[in-house]
């Protein structure tokens, strides 16, 4: 049917422009996720006094940028597979859809240990150790410049 090949046509070009516009967003997560750990690294380095764990601040920093990054990922794959499914677009596909999600529930499970610490500490009239009160500060150490308490028995 020749009306439909203009549809198909377009139907490529757009997922074509959607999935390298996918794949940018997925490059453009990792340099942001760098910044924003390097920055925490940073603050942590001068302020380390205060805090007990700061490798797992910046791991589970990072790996939020990282698992951001494969769903963008993910996103371009799939549209590109839409329009070319080969055996090497699909087993690619399916790596990268094992790795997020792998990724995703071990970040998911550290996050929550993480918060359930903060909880315990705030409990325990501790300051915690990282704020969780807006998306851009997830993660972030508290600003003032307080001493944390001592543990009473």
């Amino acid at each position: 049917m020749p009306w439909l090949e203009p549809l198909e046509t377009l139907s490529v070009t757009l997922a074509t422009l959607g999935g390298s516009l996918l794949e940018f967003l997925g490059i453009l997560c990792i340099f942001v996720g760098i910044f924003a750990t390097a920055r925490l690294a940073i603050k942590i380095l001068r302020h380390r006094k205060r805090v007990v764990l700061p490798f797992v601040q910046i791991r589970l920093k990072f790996g939020l940028w990282l698992a951001l990054a494969l769903e963008f990922q993910l996103g371009a794959d799939i549209l590109s597979t839409a329009i070319a499914p080969s055996n090497d677009a699909l087993i690619r596909l399916s790596v990268i859809a094992v790795i997020r999600t792998f990724l995703n529930y071990f970040l998911n499970k550290e996050i929550e240990a993480q918060l359930e610490f903060r909880e315990r500490a705030i409990a325990h009239n501790h300051p915690p150790l990282f704020l969780i009160d807006s998306p851009t500060e997830f993660m972030e150490i508290p600003r003032d410049d307080s001493k944390p308490h001592s543990p009473q028995p």
